[in-house]
């Protein structure tokens, strides 16, 4: 089971601009190698910003990371105002 707080910050708040847009790729289901192909980044890169994600959100996988999503009813992309 996993379980974990209503998170109570908004994410935009924890992560850097960079972690931010691969959390985006993450959730719209692109892989490690895509989101490589996509940013202009090494494969490793990519899988130590999600670690760093995970260990900033507190959360252990990228089905945690949308259930981090969801309840905090937080969407991914533009901040808003």
């Amino acid at each position: 089971m996993v379980s974990f707080p209503i998170p109570e910050i908004d994410w935009r708040d924890v992560l850097t601009p960079a972690e931010a847009a691969v959390a985006e790729d993450a959730l719209a289901g692109l892989d490690n190698t895509q989101i490589a192909l996509k940013r202009g980044a090494a494969v490793r890169t990519v899988a130590n910003q999600l670690a760093s994600i995970y260990r900033k959100l507190e959360v252990r996988s990228r089905l945690e990371l949308s259930l981090y999503a969801l309840a905090g009813r937080r969407t991914f992309g533009k901040k808003p105002e």
